[in-house]
């Protein structure tokens, strides 16, 4: 068994203005709402190897892993995997840009398989990761749209 997940959202904001905002990682915990933090542990050529940490569940426990995701800025996608894995088997992300009518679509793409000893079985984190995935990008259409259109009025 494995789960996979694949969301988009249009955000109508410049392709290069999206891509710059989205893979700046260490400013993910502006962009994200459940990260307090992104710590930029290696830079190899455009592969970013960083830790997230995140807000305390509702237990009271912080989460926090180690990742790796390389840009390509010619074809607009970004590969990434998470490097310590927690309840993950594997995790395995690709980000797609692509300029349609009324902007730029973002899409996220997840592979992942649990572990057996995972708190939540592969269809259950697939139905949590679509849930806080269509919050998080919903945020960060927002977000960039508002950066976007305050930075058209200011030139």
């Amino acid at each position: 068994m494995s789960g996979s997940t694949d969301n988009r959202i249009v955000i109508d904001a410049p392709l290069d203005h999206v891509w710059s905002l989205t893979n700046d990682v260490a400013s993910w915990p502006d962009l994200f709402s459940e990260y307090a933090k992104a710590e930029i542990l290696d830079t190899t050529g455009q592969t970013v190897r960083f830790r997230l940490t995140m807000h305390p569940d509702d237990n009271g426990r912080v989460w926090s892993w180690v990742s790796e995701r390389t840009p390509d800025p010619v074809s607009r996608t970004v590969v990434a995997r998470r490097v310590e894995t927690g309840p993950f088997a594997h995790m395995h992300i690709r980000w797609d840009y692509q300029e349609v009518p009324g902007g730029v679509e973002m899409r996220w793409r997840q592979d992942f398989a649990m572990k057996p000893d995972a708190p939540l079985d592969d269809a259950a984190m697939t139905e949590r990761i679509n849930r806080k995935t269509v919050r998080e990008m919903g945020r960060i259409k927002s977000l960039v749209e508002e950066r976007a259109a305050a930075g058209a009025g200011s030139g």
